[in-house]
């Protein structure tokens, strides 16, 4: 598939009652590879060039989106399933580039291509108000989530070097460097108009 061709996408269901529409989440694996753990981050660069390039496009999108919710109070479908499809790349990548995983992510944004799970809800009409407002409304978020990630990058340099000793990463670390990453997908998803729902100050 060429990157910058969405694929028609799949139903969505609907998120049950309370679950927020932004999903992220990957599977734990018991023993991980020391080699492609010790070179990860040369492993990882072709996918960061690809996903510089789908940024662009999605901040573009972004910004077109912004102007047709503020003017119609919707997302245009097109727009959104753009947007989602990067991120789930972007979801795949950040798996791997943090440590969850070490299969190598497929250049694809197709789901159920790698254990990863990225799900976002389309939502049919759209705030204009906090579409508008988006830039501030995000800021709490992204005070907090700073930490977060703080936290879970000094977290992710312990489990590097418990990976090369023992093959695995330590489970208590590994879900909350899982529940960082699903805090910035949600914040992200939110600041990307993927959603007006606010993201809660949460790991789970």
């Amino acid at each position: 598939m060429e990157a910058g061709i969405p694929p028609a996408a799949p139903p969505v269901a609907p998120a049950a009652t309370g679950q927020y529409p932004i999903r992220f989440d990957v599977d734990y694996k018991d023993k991980l590879s020391r080699l492609t753990t010790l070179l990860r981050l040369i492993l990882v660069i072709p996918q960061i060039i690809v996903l510089y390039v789908l940024f662009i496009i999605a901040e573009i999108c972004v910004l077109i989106a912004w102007f047709a919710i503020v003017i119609t109070g919707k997302m245009p479908r097109g727009l959104f399933d753009l947007i989602v499809n990067v991120n789930r790349w972007s979801a795949n990548v950040n798996a791997y580039m943090w440590l969850l995983r070490d299969e190598y992510p497929p250049f694809t944004w197709d789901p159920g291509n790698y254990p990863v799970r990225y799900e976002a809800d389309y939502e049919e009409k759209r705030s204009r108000l906090t579409t508008l407002l988006r830039l501030i409304l995000v800021i709490p978020q992204m005070i907090v989530l700073c930490f977060v990630i703080l936290v879970a990058e000094i977290l992710a340099i312990i489990a590097w070097f418990a990976i090369l000793f023992t093959g695995r990463f330590p489970e208590g670390m590994f879900g909350f460097v899982r529940g960082a990453l699903r805090w910035q997908f949600r914040v992200n998803g939110y600041f990307l108009l993927l959603t007006d729902r606010y993201p809660p100050f949460s790991l789970d």
